[in-house]
Protein backbone atom coordinates (compact mmCIF):
# COMPACT_ATOMS: atom_id res chain seq x y z
CA UNK A 1 0.00 0.00 0.00
CA UNK A 2 1.34 3.43 -0.97
CA UNK A 3 1.98 5.88 1.88
CA UNK A 4 -0.64 8.60 2.16
CA UNK A 5 0.45 11.91 0.69
CA UNK A 6 0.49 15.05 2.82
CA UNK A 7 -0.46 18.59 1.85
CA UNK A 8 0.48 21.74 3.77
CA UNK A 9 -2.19 24.43 3.30
CA UNK A 10 -1.52 27.93 4.61
CA UNK A 11 -4.56 29.84 5.83
CA UNK A 12 -6.62 26.66 6.07
CA UNK A 13 -8.91 27.60 8.95
CA UNK A 14 -11.67 29.31 6.97
CA UNK A 15 -12.90 30.49 3.58
CA UNK A 16 -11.18 29.08 0.53
CA UNK A 17 -8.37 27.50 2.55
CA UNK A 18 -10.85 25.49 4.61
CA UNK A 19 -12.53 24.21 1.47
CA UNK A 20 -9.16 23.29 -0.03
CA UNK A 21 -8.18 21.37 3.11
CA UNK A 22 -11.46 19.43 3.10
CA UNK A 23 -11.28 18.77 -0.65
CA UNK A 24 -7.74 17.42 -0.28
CA UNK A 25 -8.88 15.11 2.52
CA UNK A 26 -11.76 13.86 0.39
CA UNK A 27 -9.17 12.98 -2.28
CA UNK A 28 -7.34 10.84 0.27
CA UNK A 29 -4.58 13.23 1.38
CA UNK A 30 -3.56 14.01 4.94
CA UNK A 31 -3.50 17.73 5.69
CA UNK A 32 -1.32 20.02 7.76
CA UNK A 33 -3.00 23.42 7.84
CA UNK A 34 -1.97 26.77 9.25
CA UNK A 35 -3.95 29.54 10.86
CA UNK A 36 -3.01 33.09 11.83
CA UNK A 37 -5.28 33.79 14.80
CA UNK A 38 -8.39 31.57 14.44
CA UNK A 39 -7.15 28.54 16.38
CA UNK A 40 -10.62 27.26 17.30
CA UNK A 41 -11.76 27.40 13.68
CA UNK A 42 -8.58 25.61 12.60
CA UNK A 43 -9.18 22.84 15.13
CA UNK A 44 -12.74 22.44 13.82
CA UNK A 45 -11.35 21.90 10.31
CA UNK A 46 -8.88 19.35 11.71
CA UNK A 47 -11.80 17.52 13.36
CA UNK A 48 -13.76 17.52 10.08
CA UNK A 49 -10.78 16.07 8.20
CA UNK A 50 -10.37 13.35 10.80
CA UNK A 51 -14.07 12.48 10.41
CA UNK A 52 -13.40 11.99 6.69
CA UNK A 53 -10.79 9.43 7.75
CA UNK A 54 -7.56 11.36 7.06
CA UNK A 55 -4.89 12.62 9.44
CA UNK A 56 -4.73 16.35 10.13
CA UNK A 57 -3.10 18.89 12.40
CA UNK A 58 -2.97 22.70 12.63
CA UNK A 59 -0.03 25.02 13.31
CA UNK A 60 0.07 28.79 13.87
CA UNK A 61 1.83 30.82 11.19
CA UNK A 62 2.06 34.52 10.40
CA UNK A 63 2.96 34.56 6.69
CA UNK A 64 3.75 38.27 6.95
CA UNK A 65 6.70 37.51 9.25
CA UNK A 66 9.36 35.79 7.16
CA UNK A 67 11.72 35.79 10.16
CA UNK A 68 9.45 33.19 11.78
CA UNK A 69 9.70 30.70 8.92
CA UNK A 70 12.75 28.79 10.16
CA UNK A 71 11.01 28.13 13.46
CA UNK A 72 7.82 27.18 11.65
CA UNK A 73 9.61 24.61 9.47
CA UNK A 74 11.08 23.10 12.66
CA UNK A 75 7.51 22.81 14.02
CA UNK A 76 6.36 21.22 10.75
CA UNK A 77 9.13 18.60 10.97
CA UNK A 78 8.10 17.75 14.53
CA UNK A 79 4.40 17.54 13.57
CA UNK A 80 5.18 15.34 10.57
CA UNK A 81 6.97 12.87 12.85
CA UNK A 82 4.45 12.90 15.69
CA UNK A 83 1.13 13.22 13.83
CA UNK A 84 1.81 11.69 10.42
CA UNK A 85 4.78 9.35 10.88
CA UNK A 86 6.50 11.11 7.98
CA UNK A 87 9.43 13.41 7.31
CA UNK A 88 8.27 15.19 4.14
CA UNK A 89 5.23 16.97 2.74
CA UNK A 90 4.17 16.19 -0.82
CA UNK A 91 2.31 19.38 -1.64
CA UNK A 92 2.51 23.01 -0.53
CA UNK A 93 -0.55 25.22 -1.07
CA UNK A 94 0.28 28.92 -0.65
CA UNK A 95 -3.23 30.17 0.11
CA UNK A 96 -2.94 32.51 3.12
CA UNK A 97 -3.74 36.10 2.23
CA UNK A 98 -5.72 39.23 2.91
CA UNK A 99 -7.44 41.75 0.69
CA UNK A 100 -7.04 45.51 0.95
CA UNK A 101 -9.38 47.59 -1.21
CA UNK A 102 -8.00 51.06 -1.92
CA UNK A 103 -7.70 53.16 -5.04
CA UNK A 104 -4.21 53.51 -6.50
CA UNK A 105 -4.15 57.20 -5.56
CA UNK A 106 -5.05 56.46 -1.92
CA UNK A 107 -3.01 53.29 -1.27
CA UNK A 108 -0.62 53.96 1.61
CA UNK A 109 2.91 52.65 1.88
CA UNK A 110 1.84 50.76 5.00
CA UNK A 111 -0.97 49.01 3.08
CA UNK A 112 1.46 48.20 0.27
CA UNK A 113 4.04 46.76 2.67
CA UNK A 114 1.39 44.66 4.42
CA UNK A 115 0.27 43.20 1.12
CA UNK A 116 3.74 42.57 -0.25
CA UNK A 117 4.84 40.83 2.96
CA UNK A 118 1.87 38.44 2.95
CA UNK A 119 1.07 38.00 -0.73
CA UNK A 120 4.54 37.91 -2.26
CA UNK A 121 7.47 37.93 0.16
CA UNK A 122 5.75 35.39 2.39
CA UNK A 123 5.03 33.07 -0.54
CA UNK A 124 8.58 33.44 -1.90
CA UNK A 125 10.45 32.71 1.31
CA UNK A 126 8.07 30.16 2.86
CA UNK A 127 8.38 28.12 -0.34
CA UNK A 128 12.15 28.51 -0.24
CA UNK A 129 12.32 27.37 3.40
CA UNK A 130 10.00 24.41 2.67
CA UNK A 131 12.15 23.00 -0.18
CA UNK A 132 14.13 20.60 2.06
CA UNK A 133 10.91 19.03 3.41
CA UNK A 134 9.06 18.98 0.07
CA UNK A 135 9.23 15.53 -1.50
CA UNK A 136 10.62 15.07 -4.99
CA UNK A 137 7.76 14.43 -7.40
CA UNK A 138 5.43 16.62 -5.32
CA UNK A 139 3.82 19.93 -6.16
CA UNK A 140 3.19 23.54 -5.23
CA UNK A 141 -0.04 25.47 -5.78
CA UNK A 142 0.08 29.26 -5.51
CA UNK A 143 -3.14 31.22 -5.17
CA UNK A 144 -3.51 34.11 -7.57
CA UNK A 145 -6.65 36.03 -8.57
CA UNK A 146 -8.80 36.78 -11.57
CA UNK A 147 -7.79 40.40 -10.91
CA UNK A 148 -4.39 39.63 -12.43
CA UNK A 149 -6.18 39.21 -15.80
CA UNK A 150 -8.99 41.77 -15.58
CA UNK A 151 -8.97 45.06 -13.70
CA UNK A 152 -11.39 46.42 -11.13
CA UNK A 153 -10.55 49.77 -9.49
CA UNK A 154 -9.26 49.49 -5.94
CA UNK A 155 -7.06 46.42 -6.30
CA UNK A 156 -3.90 47.78 -7.94
CA UNK A 157 -1.55 46.76 -5.11
CA UNK A 158 -3.24 43.41 -4.37
CA UNK A 159 -3.45 42.36 -8.02
CA UNK A 160 0.10 43.54 -8.66
CA UNK A 161 1.38 41.15 -5.98
CA UNK A 162 -0.64 38.30 -7.47
CA UNK A 163 0.79 39.07 -10.91
CA UNK A 164 4.23 38.69 -9.35
CA UNK A 165 3.16 35.33 -7.87
CA UNK A 166 2.08 34.14 -11.32
CA UNK A 167 5.49 35.00 -12.74
CA UNK A 168 7.20 33.38 -9.75
CA UNK A 169 5.15 30.23 -10.41
CA UNK A 170 6.77 29.81 -13.83
CA UNK A 171 10.25 30.31 -12.44
CA UNK A 172 9.65 27.78 -9.67
CA UNK A 173 8.34 25.26 -12.22
CA UNK A 174 11.52 25.66 -14.26
CA UNK A 175 13.93 25.55 -11.33
CA UNK A 176 12.22 22.71 -9.45
CA UNK A 177 11.50 20.66 -12.56
CA UNK A 178 14.66 18.56 -12.13
CA UNK A 179 13.17 17.34 -8.81
CA UNK A 180 9.89 16.42 -10.52
CA UNK A 181 8.05 19.15 -8.58
CA UNK A 182 5.14 20.72 -10.47
CA UNK A 183 4.18 24.33 -9.73
CA UNK A 184 0.88 25.88 -10.80
CA UNK A 185 -1.29 28.83 -9.86
CA UNK A 186 -5.05 28.92 -9.31
CA UNK A 187 -6.81 32.23 -9.93
CA UNK A 188 -10.25 32.44 -8.31
CA UNK A 189 -12.78 34.96 -9.50
CA UNK A 190 -14.97 36.82 -7.01
CA UNK A 191 -15.98 34.43 -4.21
CA UNK A 192 -18.56 34.72 -1.44
CA UNK A 193 -16.33 34.64 1.67
CA UNK A 194 -15.36 37.10 4.42
CA UNK A 195 -12.33 38.02 2.30
CA UNK A 196 -11.88 41.78 1.94
CA UNK A 197 -14.55 42.43 4.56
CA UNK A 198 -17.06 40.12 2.88
CA UNK A 199 -17.96 42.70 0.22
CA UNK A 200 -18.76 40.15 -2.51
CA UNK A 201 -20.94 38.10 -0.17
CA UNK A 202 -22.64 40.87 1.79
CA UNK A 203 -23.06 43.75 -0.68
CA UNK A 204 -26.08 42.85 -2.83
CA UNK A 205 -25.20 45.42 -5.47
CA UNK A 206 -21.63 44.12 -5.87
CA UNK A 207 -22.87 40.53 -5.87
CA UNK A 208 -25.45 41.22 -8.60
CA UNK A 209 -22.94 43.14 -10.74
CA UNK A 210 -20.40 40.31 -10.63
CA UNK A 211 -23.06 37.70 -11.37
CA UNK A 212 -24.14 39.77 -14.40
CA UNK A 213 -20.56 39.78 -15.71
CA UNK A 214 -20.03 36.03 -15.24
CA UNK A 215 -20.89 33.55 -17.97
CA UNK A 216 -22.38 31.08 -15.47
CA UNK A 217 -24.55 33.83 -14.00
CA UNK A 218 -23.58 33.75 -10.34
CA UNK A 219 -20.80 34.66 -7.91
CA UNK A 220 -18.31 31.96 -6.89
CA UNK A 221 -18.51 29.90 -3.71
CA UNK A 222 -15.61 28.36 -1.75
CA UNK A 223 -16.48 24.87 -3.00
CA UNK A 224 -15.89 26.06 -6.56
CA UNK A 225 -12.17 26.35 -5.78
CA UNK A 226 -11.15 23.58 -3.37
CA UNK A 227 -11.61 20.82 -5.92
CA UNK A 228 -9.38 22.58 -8.44
CA UNK A 229 -6.56 22.76 -5.90
CA UNK A 230 -7.13 19.14 -4.89
CA UNK A 231 -6.92 18.09 -8.56
CA UNK A 232 -3.55 19.82 -8.89
CA UNK A 233 -2.37 17.95 -5.78
CA UNK A 234 -3.02 14.57 -7.39
CA UNK A 235 -1.54 12.25 -9.98
CA UNK A 236 -4.45 13.21 -12.27
CA UNK A 237 -2.53 16.47 -12.80
CA UNK A 238 0.90 14.89 -13.16
CA UNK A 239 1.50 16.58 -16.55
CA UNK A 240 0.04 19.97 -15.61
CA UNK A 241 2.91 22.34 -14.86
CA UNK A 242 3.59 26.09 -14.88
CA UNK A 243 -0.08 26.79 -15.61
CA UNK A 244 -2.45 29.50 -14.45
CA UNK A 245 -5.89 27.95 -13.97
CA UNK A 246 -8.62 30.53 -13.56
CA UNK A 247 -11.72 29.36 -11.71
CA UNK A 248 -14.09 32.28 -12.14
CA UNK A 249 -17.14 30.88 -13.88
CA UNK A 250 -16.16 32.93 -16.91
CA UNK A 251 -15.85 36.48 -15.54
CA UNK A 252 -15.41 39.38 -17.97
CA UNK A 253 -15.07 37.28 -21.10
Amino acid sequence: MKPTKIALVTGGSRGLGKNMALSLAQKGLDVLLTYHSKKEEALEVVAEIRKIGQKATALQLDTANSKSFDGFITEVKAALQSDFGADKIDYLVNNAGIGIHASFAETTEEQFDTLVNIQYKGVFFLTQKALPILADGGGIVNLSTGLARFSLPGYAAYAGMKGAVETLTKYLAKELGPRGIRVNSVAPGAIETDFGGGVVRDNAEVNAFIASQTALGRVGRPDDIGGVVAFLCSDDAKWVNAQRIEASGGMFL
